[in-house]
């Protein structure tokens, strides 16, 4: 008696159960599905965009955290302002360290475009913090897009702040230096005009 009475409540049940669809996620752990790339399951590390003559320019490196001796790429997108194309001239990538003197340059790579993205592939020896340089001529008219790159955990301090830390230590050592000797002097001084004194009585 009891089944029959409960029937009708397991075939709703289980009608409803049938009819549930799955939902469609548009992320992964959170984040966006817009901002990941078809490759990687990671935001990219630094999204730049910027406007440069005529073009709006969007550049994305990933992975999200680069890491030495491990594969990275850069995506850059330039649309024209007006026409909203996409740029179609190549576009050649280099890279230098970020510090003021003797930073030489490297080319990654010269792309065509592919799909509405330039793709450029990286890969780094040693941890750092660096510059990518895109560069590209419209209508013969020069662009150049310079973006920050930190790849691993360089130290905080550069080699200047190294030089300067160094050359304040110094500096400081030798003042004080300077002002014991200077104290030893005056001690002496002291002694000498003591011992004067009590000789002339």
């Amino acid at each position: 008696m009891k089944t029959k009475r409960n029937f009708p409540h397991l075939a709703l049940m289980l009608l409803l159960y049938c009819c549930i669809t799955v939902a469609d996620a548009h992320h992964i752990l959170g984040r966006p599905a817009y901002s990941l790339n078809e490759d990687s399951n990671t935001p990219p590390s630094m999204n730049l965009e910027t406007q440069i003559g005529k073009y709006f320019v969007t550049a994305m490196v990933y992975p999200a955290f680069p890491k030495p001796n491990e594969a990275g790429r850069i995506h850059l997108y330039a649309n024209h302002l007006d026409t909203n194309k996409p740029l179609q001239a190549k576009v050649t990538f280099t890279v230098r360290d970020d510090r003021w003197f003797g930073a030489e340059k490297e080319q990654l790579g010269a792309q065509v475009l592919d799909d509405s993205v330039y793709r450029q592939g990286f890969v780094f020896r040693e941890e750092g913090n660096y510059i990518i340089t895109a560069e590209f001529e419209e209508e013969g008219e020069p662009y150049t897009i310079d973006f920050p790159l930190r790849v691993g955990n360089p130290l905080p301090i550069g080699l200047l702040g190294g030089i300067v830390i160094f050359v304040l230590v110094l500096l400081i050592g030798v003042s004080l230096f300077q002002r014991k000797k200077l104290k030893q002097g005056r001690r002496s001084l002291a002694q000498e005009n003591k011992k004067n004194s009590e000789i002339n009585i």
